[in-house]
């Protein structure tokens, strides 16, 4: 007897609360006014004018859970002291590693690619570099690629030979 009037009086407490929200939606429905706006389209980062020494770096075949790193380096060619602002890996199996202080103009800086390869076969990945040139930002994709060899398929490979 007790749980059919819990059970009724939260019924009653549920659709008074609906109704209440109804009519409040209406409310505000009326009260708010859409004026129209102007669409803005993002605006997208321009491609980076630095000169990178090499854009694509290829690690040949290496062995798995052995990481390899390759440092792609570049030179300021604009005519600003320029900063990295942001180095993003594409997965989690890169990191990456810059030079954090300003590059006077005719100077050198890098950007330190760590390869972990967790599964075998062949890859492709890039790390993805944000500058500030020229007073705006700048966007600059870097790739690497490679063949990962597994120990153990490469020693089931040998004993059927």
């Amino acid at each position: 007897m007790k749980s059919i009037k819990l059970s009724i009086v939260a019924l009653f407490i549920a659709s008074a609360s609906f109704a209440q929200l109804k009519d409040a939606k209406i409310e505000t429905a009326k009260a708010i006014q859409v004026t129209p706006t102007e669409v803005k389209t993002p605006v997208t980062p321009k491609q980076s004018t630095i000169k990178w020494d090499q854009e694509m770096h290829d690690f040949g075949d290496i062995e798995k859970g052995k990481p390899v790193t390759y440092e792609f380096s570049f030179t300021n060619t604009t005519k600003e002291t320029i900063l990295i602002t942001n180095v993003r890996p594409a997965c989690g199996c890169t990191a990456a590693n810059y030079t954090k202080t300003p590059i006077k103009p005719g100077e050198k800086g890098m950007v330190a690619a760590t390869f972990n390869a967790a599964s075998g076969g062949q890859f492709q990945k890039s790390v993805t570099i944000t500058t500030n040139e020229n007073g705006a930002e700048a966007v600059k994709t870097l790739s690497f690629k490679g063949k990962v060899l597994d120990p153990a398929t490469e020693k089931k490979e040998e004993i059927k030979s």
